[in-house]
């Protein structure tokens, strides 16, 4: 009769360079895999220093550090195996994303990654040399081949550790959440489950860490590359899965998310862990009456507490009534502070200031922007003098073709839907309604506008955002040529416009405050354009 094996996948939520907070949460969910059992504990990739450390790697006091945090651990092991993700600097220098299992209060193996991603928001072979050779233990007679993340993207670590005897894979991950995710990862793992045979074990890191958030949903695959167990998305979770010698065990399985409830839950967390990991006491935001800021505040609520944040109306001459009614019917609904601060004086002041400068020019988008940066300056004070940091309201369709202003709406500290679509936003605010009707009916059926000139809609300047976000996302995710877009259906007078806007904008989306990616590409570590440039794709329209 084989033995019985219980592996605890500690899927936890570190923070960068906190090495003690991260070695106590450790130790914590350690202790308590031990009290149920556990032969094994197997925590996230670098879990030790968080991920990712990014130049932080190239300190060397950092990598000693690191190592002195890891070899104070060690003792305290006892009873159970344990193992940890931490940066390794080898003898000769070389650095290595490494994994030490820990046994009997010592290191017993180290495990050094073979495989460095070096594409969308990764940029491991900056920092890392790749490693060589399997790592391989035995526990209770069933040998066990450690991986780690990208390592099992590829056949080629887990046939190499097949080849040194391992019966179960064991990855350790930190791999970043993008929409449908996980299905991608499991077509993946069972590619090369088919070859090797071997079933696996998944844990993944859980929690924000600036642009990027991870969402956990560590698994089990059998043989058949089937799901036999799976922790829950979006949140910390110690799970126990059981195996009869090498074979899994089939148990509780926590099913996929719809797509808005997905994408809801990992903008959520990554704005609660970006104010709590940096120690802001809460969070501004300006309220327009527009479903961008109503679901920006929606999220921000349900992410901090309505107690941690504060909304701000900033009417001018052209703010429409039904904004004002709407901004103040949401924030009584969600019960949070609502301020109103009129800018008509503000505004004035700077049209008087500038008056003979501007004398004989008609108005223009200048005067437009210049209300928006009134807002902003209002909002940055305030954050000023109460320490709370100010959440940007732009989304991702704004953001690609300019349709936001340099320190007006762009002004802040971090921007919640930075990479949502606008079309997405109109989905994300139906989808929060379905929890608790907030977000007024009115604000989600109007024509989007700025109302920074009378009679304004989004559309006097911009094909339908069905339109855009269509072309956005062909051109920006997706790499299309413009020739390529039409193709796909769109008229070339709207792909034209669209992508000359998003060529003659970088320089805007450059100084934007960062903000957490969702899609397969973002605005942030995974689009790296020049802003000076004069490309232009040979088969242009």
């Amino acid at each position: 009769m084989a033995a019985r094996l219980l592996i605890a996948a500690a899927q936890i939520n570190c923070t960068v360079g906190d090495l003690p907070g991260n070695s106590a949460r450790i130790l914590e969910h350690a202790e308590r895999a031990r009290a149920a059992g556990a032969d094994l504990v197997l925590t996230p990739e670098l879990s030790l220093c968080g991920y990712p450390p990014e130049d932080l790697l190239l300190r060397s006091s950092f990598l000693a550090d690191c190592r002195r945090s890891l070899e104070a651990l060690a003792p305290r092991v006892r009873g159970f195996a344990l193992v940890v993700g931490f940066p390794e600097q080898a003898a000769d220098g070389r650095r290595y994303n490494a994994a030490a299992l820990i046994r009997d209060g010592r290191i017993a193996a180290v495990a050094r990654k073979h495989d460095l991603p070096n594409y969308e928001v990764f940029d491991e072979k900056r920092y890392f040399a790749a490693g060589e050779e399997p790592c391989v233990f035995e526990l209770k007679d069933v040998r066990l081949g450690l991986t780690i993340c990208e390592d099992v993207w590829t056949p080629k670590a887990p046939a190499m550790a097949k080849a040194a005897g391992a019966q179960v894979i064991l990855s350790i991950n930190a791999s970043p959440y993008h929409k449908r995710k996980q299905a991608g990862r499991h077509q993946v793992f069972r590619e090369w489950i088919r070859e090797t045979g071997l079933p696996m074990v998944y844990v993944n890191l859980v929690g924000g860490q600036d642009e990027l958030v991870f969402d956990g949903a560590s698994c089990v695959l059998d043989v058949r590359g089937e799901v036999v167990r799976q922790a829950p998305f979006f949140e910390e979770a110690l799970e126990l899965f059981e195996f009869d010698g090498a074979r899994p065990v089939p148990g509780a399985i926590c099913a996929e998310l719809p797509l808005e409830a997905e994408v809801y839950r990992a903008l959520c967390l990554a704005t609660r862990d970006y104010l709590g990991k940096n120690g802001f006491p809460g969070a501004i935001l300006g309220m327009s009456g527009g479903v961008d800021s109503a679901l920006t505040l929606a999220i921000a609520c349900d992410a901090l507490g309505p107690e941690r944040v504060r909304a701000v109306m900033m009417p001018s001459s052209y703010t429409a009534q039904m904004s004002l009614d709407d901004a103040a019917e949401m924030t009584r609904r969600l019960g949070v502070r609502y301020d109103v601060i009129p800018i008509g004086p503000v505004f004035d002041a700077f049209r008087a200031a500038l008056a003979l400068q501007f004398a004989g020019r008609a108005a223009d988008v200048t005067e437009e922007n210049l209300q928006a940066r009134v807002r902003g300056t209002l909002l940055m004070a305030l954050s000023n003098k109460f320490g709370s940091i100010v959440l940007t309201t732009g989304n991702k369709s704004e953001m690609a073709v300019g349709y936001a202003t340099l320190y007006g709406d762009m002004a802040g500290g971090y921007a919640v839907i930075k990479d949502i679509a606008k079309t997405l936003v109109w989905r994300l605010a139906r989808y929060r309604n379905t929890l608790g009707e907030v977000i007024p009916e009115n604000v989600i059926t109007r024509a989007p506008s700025a109302e920074l000139r009378p009679d304004q809609t989004d559309q006097d300047s911009l094909p339908p955002y069905e339109v855009l976000d269509s072309i956005m996302e062909a051109y920006m995710e997706h790499n299309r040529s413009p020739r390529e877009i039409v193709a796909l259906g769109h008229a070339p007078a709207d792909v034209k416009r669209v992508v000359e806007l998003i060529r003659k904008c970088e320089y805007k989306r450059r100084q934007a405050p960062p903000g957490v990616r969702v899609t397969f590409r973002g605005l942030g570590k995974d689009w790296r354009y020049p802003i000076t440039s004069k490309y232009r794709d040979s088969s242009e329209l």
